[in-house]
């Protein structure tokens, strides 16, 4: 037996009411004197302990000397073998938060990670004889699944890197949670479960390196965002000489034209405001 084998077993409460006609028979017969009460004594004692119940979400997997019977899953009272051994495992989903680790990511950075998982056992064979302890299977797999996703992608993307990652682990949620979420299941379906969800739950830079990646973001936002002012300003200044030559509101000759460009571009591009001076006296002046 390899999988897991659904089977039925008697209805406790049949076998309850039996229970309780072996003790009234025994008891009458002890009052009696008979022999019988000593047989109805022992039947009452071997019946007992073949009582068992089934929560719901939960199952009872039935093993006789050492041998798999099959598993029950349905909830209710039942009886079985008084010889069989019942071992309970929980069908309920469970959430697992894993710890914080520190690992490289595709770049090299050293990054701190940790995974959120939700899961459930689907196979009670393999969850029960597959592995020797399931819940810390699970931990030591979602340990490594997530050190092996984050050595897939970089962390983040920098434009002065020359080269640009589809996936990043900050940016893309949805698709490094289905990565994550497969490359679990794929690690835990040998032990019969099932992952329902699986996604990042911490993600930062190392200690040792936040400071300087935080310097780093800082100055590729800056540059971006210098990078639009000049480029704006360029239109501004190409609009704002067309402008004046279709109106002929002024004619400009070439070096006229550049200082104009000048005075505009650091105008436009300053990050503090400019104090103007203003010309009361003729061009040539």
């Amino acid at each position: 037996m390899t999988q897991e084998k659904i089977i039925n077993v008697k209805n406790g409460y049949f076998m309850l009411f039996m229970l309780l006609l072996f003790i009234a028979g025994g008891i009458f017969s002890i009052l009696k004197g008979s022999e019988w009460g000593f047989l109805f004594l022992i039947l009452t004692i071997v019946t007992l302990p073949g009582f068992f119940l089934v929560n719901p979400n939960t199952s009872k997997v039935i093993l006789l000397f050492g041998k798999y019977i099959g598993t029950v899953k349905e909830n209710g009272f039942y009886w079985a073998n008084p010889f069989y051994r019942k071992k309970g495992i929980s069908l309920r989903a469970s959430n697992f938060d894993s710890e914080r680790v520190k690992v490289n990511d595709k770049l090299g950075n050293p990054i701190m990670i940790s995974t959120i998982a939700v899961w459930k056992v689907k196979d009670t064979y393999r969850a029960a004889f597959d592995v020797d302890n399931y819940e810390n299977f699970v931990r030591v797999q979602s340990d490594a699944a997530v050190r092996k996703l984050a050595s897939l992608y970089p962390y983040d993307n920098f434009e002065d890197d020359g080269k640009a990652e589809e996936i990043t682990l900050r940016a893309s949620v949805n698709e490094v949670s289905e990565a994550l979420e497969k490359e679990l299941a794929e690690r835990l379906d040998m032990a019969g479960f099932e992952v329902l969800e699986a996604r990042i739950g911490y993600l930062a830079y190392a200690q040792e390196i936040a400071s300087a990646m935080l310097k780093r973001q800082q100055a590729t936002a800056i540059v971006a965002a210098r990078h639009k002012i000049v480029e704006g300003a360029v239109s501004m200044v190409e609009m704002a000489l067309d402008e004046l030559s279709k109106k002929n509101i002024v004619e400009l000759d070439e070096e006229r034209k550049a200082a104009m460009v000048s005075n505009l571009m650091v105008v436009l591009c300053s990050d503090k405001d400019t104090i103007p001076i203003v010309n009361t006296g003729t061009l040539n002046h």
